[in-house]
């Protein structure tokens, strides 16, 4: 085999190897500190994949579930679920959203509103947590209370995941 050959096979496994790398073929959901603009928490996500915001109504001190859809590149507001009304909280069907009741009882406040991305004051005693796949995070094991972290889904390269840890 020539010299030529093999440098042209090697440069082009190099060249396939690195597309593999480079290429945003996935979507990951990052957590960003908003006021230093760092990833504080990243996970792959497929798209169509729910996870719940869970937290307490900083007024009535009743449990909220919110559902976000990760999409390709944005989240979709999927709905609420609350067993109490409260300040800022929906009391009717709107061209907003859908109020209706749960077989269990709780209320749902269906959206299905597609945003890029949202942003979350980390309250001091709300005990903000995101739910999915299994596991619970606490927002306040991210970013001190008060803070604003900033949850979005983007496309990403394998090599982008590795470099901000959402794989090892």
């Amino acid at each position: 085999m020539s010299r030529r050959l093999i440098a042209g096979l090697v440069l082009g496994g190099a060249g396939a190897v690195a597309l593999v790398l480079l290429w945003p073929l996935f979507s990951a959901l990052e957590i960003i500190d908003d006021r230093s603009g760092r990833i504080v928490h990243c996970a792959q996500v497929r798209p169509g994949e729910e996870f719940v915001l869970s937290f307490v109504h900083s007024v009535n001190r009743r449990p909220v579930y919110d559902t976000f859809r990760a999409e390709a590149d944005h989240l979709v507001v999927v709905k609420s679920r609350f067993d109490a009304f409260g300040a800022g909280m929906p009391e009717t069907s709107t061209q907003d959203g859908t109020l209706s009741i749960a077989d269990d009882g709780w209320l749902e406040w269906t959206v299905n509103r597609p945003c890029p991305q949202v942003t979350v004051r980390v309250g001091r005693s709300a005990d903000h947590a995101l739910h999915g796949n299994g596991r619970s995070l606490r927002l306040s094991d991210l970013a001190e209370p008060g803070s604003a972290l900033t949850l979005r889904v983007r496309k990403a390269s394998r090599f982008d995941l590795m470099k901000a840890g959402c794989i090892p």
